[in-house]
């Protein structure tokens, strides 16, 4: 059985746990840090090794964050415990900066929605449906989680929405979904649920202010959200 380099077996120079215990963890290179996560490399490759690859093949920070397991573990020497571990990190580290944002937000736009929950959806691999609970003066109460779907699909019944809209005690509320694909722009059946949506907002006098879609930014798109309201299909 091969067993990989561990980080105990590299020069001192090179373990960068005793470099953070004795530097601290701003004196430590990302892939010094990444390797502490990975803790051993393989036969030949150490842990820092593997996750300077793991840097180059997803260009960033956020490309890591975005990356799934099977993504991840399409680098050698990352197997699915590693792969967890990176994702459990990252995840972590979305929601501190999420923590850091404030208890109550104000959430009168869609950029400032797009800029709350950015990092929490970046990683999703299916499409998740969530209603922002707003109170008079659209500030946050919490997001709800209404439904998780397949890649592109999900199912969204109103009675859902409006049952935790009125458990909060919301007066208002914005809609908002990932498409993994990372294109954002509305499909048919986002315009109809919205629709349906805000139908049964006016009968609960709870009202729809927008639908929020997040996807990824490109050239072609310098946003990586789109506005169902911004888009038009809110005019009555």
């Amino acid at each position: 059985m091969t067993t990989g380099i561990r980080i105990k077996d590299l020069p001192k120079n090179e373990r960068p746990r005793e470099r953070l215990a004795e530097l601290g963890a701003e004196a430590l290179r990302t892939p010094e840090l990444i390797a502490i996560l990975l803790r051993t490399g393989m036969k030949g490759r150490s842990a820092i090794q593997i996750a300077e690859e793991l840097i180059h093949k997803f260009k960033s920070l956020d490309g890591l964050y975005c990356a799934s397991l099977k993504e991840l573990r399409s680098i050698k020497g990352v197997g699915g415990d590693k792969a967890i571990a990176l994702k459990a990190a990252f995840t972590l580290a979305g929601r501190m900066a999420r923590e850091l944002k404030g208890e109550s937000p104000l959430l009168d736009s869609p950029e400032r929605i797009a800029d709350y929950l950015r990092e929490d959806n970046r990683g999703y691999e299916v499409e998740q449906f969530q209603a922002v609970l707003l109170n008079t003066r659209r500030k946050l109460i919490r997001v709800a989680l209404i439904s998780k779907g397949l890649l592109d699909t999900l199912l969204v019944h109103p009675r859902e929405v409006f049952k935790h809209a009125i458990t909060a005690n919301a007066s208002a509320l914005v809609l908002v979904h990932n498409h993994p694909s990372g294109d954002p722009t509305p499909s048919e059946a986002d315009i109809r649920t919205t629709r349906d949506l805000i139908r049964a907002g006016q009968l609960l006098k709870i009202e729809v202010l927008d639908h929020v879609i997040l996807g990824r930014r490109t050239a072609e798109n310098g946003r990586d959200y789109a506005s169902l309201r911004e888009l038009g299909f809110f005019n009555t």
